[in-house]
């Protein structure tokens, strides 16, 4: 239950301070997007059954679930001496380095446990690779909550520096975006650590080891500058009157009467932020395969000129994310400004669901021409230059309404939950949980959905249209608009709860 507030006069922390926290996004990013391009092949590589493969991919919204609201809960009732987030920042990021390499050398520690090089299936490699799998999207999920709920901090209640600070955050990612895809894009990377090509990992493993090396010492040498350049205040709970009761309650049950507590604000931007991911996730898991099947033809199963086809559409569509990773990190550092010029966050929100919502809806006319352009030529070919320029196109225009996804839900949280009194750490991590549950339902349900329809990816592609504009419209209608910005120096301090 809520206690008194803790008296320490906070002032907005210096802008530099903002921006070196956020950059540890740009660490953590990095590895995201080596897994995104990278881990699937690799998957098959180690000889992972394909009907098994789904399993290790829901381990990041299962993580998410779990790990996010209670590091969160835990980070906001810390009183380490080093402070509230350093710690399980510090943790997060060692976490990841130890889960990175476990990866990278999944096939070295199965050959010399026993796998034989001759055959396909690689059990005890697999065994490694998962642990690791399962620790990085765990510590992934340790370093991300923390660092928000950091940045919320340091901007002490100022609305205007929060989403600065969220956005600073989103051009973070980007830059990890375009940094990973061109680490993963370069097949000779591994020549510069010569040592990573062994018997047991050949030159696409060897490249993998060092895509990851690379990530590692991005990742710490960022969170290392981060951590020790920016301090955090030791946080210690408020003394209790002794005339009044102090109602101790089990952890777990303080979280889920955080989830009966919400205030109608919070409730909606849940709600608001569900749909919009239950639209984001068919284009985020399926957009290169878009490419490969439907924009180029090919048949990642087939042989000869389908297979060949579809691998070119890969390749493009990893152009195609690169051209969104650029549009997302300059985007990212104009929300403001173009958020002011249209009328508020909630509105540019709202305006952003609606052009994510066109751009999903355009996938079927960009399908339907290159049909209709393979149905006049016989021997498969590559499609009309147009329609390649019109598919690289809604790659990049999503990097607008991409940008906005990964700034202002944040940004709304840390004001909610500020002006409600409750603790950043714990509210961003129930964002979070409006982030990770559409993304397990897109994962379980869209194989079946698209398998109605015939197979491809437009039937999840279109539902995901259809969730983008409901979005939109809850924005606009029942999203209430944040607080005026006040004067930082009257701002309220955190509050916090007897949990034990």
């Amino acid at each position: 239950m809520e206690v008194e507030r803790a008296s320490s006069e906070s002032k907005a922390s210096p802008v530099r301070n903002i921006f070196l926290v956020s950059s540890i996004a740009a660490g953590i990013q990095f590895g995201w997007a080596l897994q995104l391009s990278l881990l699937t092949p690799y998957v098959q590589l180690l000889g992972i059954p394909h009907k098994w493969a789904a399993f290790i991919w829901l381990c990041g919204p299962i993580s998410g679930m779990l790990v996010q609201p209670i590091v969160g809960y835990y980070s906001d009732r810390s009183t380490s001496r080093f402070g509230r987030r350093r710690p399980f920042i510090a943790a997060g990021a060692a976490l990841v380095a130890a889960a990175v390499f476990l990866i990278g050398y999944a096939a070295d520690f199965g050959h010399l446990s026993g796998d034989s090089l001759n055959k396909t299936s690689k059990p005890r490699a697999i065994v490694v690779f998962v642990v690791g799998f399962w620790i990085l999207d765990v510590a992934n999920n340790m370093l991300q909550g923390p660092c928000r709920a950091f940045l919320a901090d340091l901007s002490a209640n100022d609305q205007k520096r929060m989403r600065i600070a969220n956005n600073l955050f989103s051009f973070f990612m980007a830059v990890g975006n375009v940094l990973g895809y061109t680490a993963g894009s370069l097949k000779k990377l591994y020549t510069i650590l010569p040592f990573t090509h062994t018997k047991a990992c050949d030159e696409y493993c060897a490249n993998l080891k060092t895509c990851f090396f690379i990530s590692i010492a991005l990742l710490l040498t960022l969170t290392t500058l981060a951590l020790t350049l920016v301090k955090e205040k030791t946080f210690s709970e408020p003394e209790v009157d002794s005339a009044e009761e102090v109602v101790k309650v089990p952890c777990f049950g303080e979280m889920v009467g955080a989830f009966k507590e919400l205030k109608r604000p919070m409730r909606i931007l849940l709600l608001v932020t569900c749909f919009n991911w239950i639209a984001w996730f068919p284009f985020l898991l399926f957009d290169t395969d878009w490419m490969g099947r439907e924009v180029f033809g090919g048949d990642a199963t087939a042989k000869g000129k389908l297979l060949d086809l579809y691998n070119v559409g890969v390749r493009t569509g990893a152009l195609g994310l690169m051209l969104n990773s650029v549009v997302l990190g300059f985007t990212s550092l104009g929300v403001e400004h173009l958020a002011r010029g249209v009328g508020g966050v909630k509105r540019f929100w709202a305006i952003a669901n609606f052009l994510l919502a066109a751009c999903l809806a355009m996938t079927v006319l960009v399908t339907k021409l290159a049909e209709k352009a393979r149905n006049g030529h016989p021997v498969a070919t590559t499609p009309p230059g147009g329609i390649k320029a019109g598919a690289l196109a809604l790659f990049a225009v999503l990097g607008v309404p991409q940008a906005v996804t990964y700034s202002i839900p944040f940004a709304l949280a840390s004001i909610f939950s500020s002006t409600s009194g409750a603790g950043q750490g714990l509210s961003l991590g129930v964002l979070n949980l409006s982030i990770v549950i559409p993304q397990m339902i897109v994962s379980v349900t869209s194989g079946p959905w698209d398998s109605l329809f015939g197979g491809g990816n437009l039937p999840a592609f279109v539902v995901g249209a259809i969730a983008a504009a409901i979005s939109g419209i809850l924005a606009l209608t029942m999203l209430p608009s944040p607080p005026p910005d006040v004067n930082n120096s009257k701002s309220a301090r955190p509050v916090i709860t007897a949990c034990h």
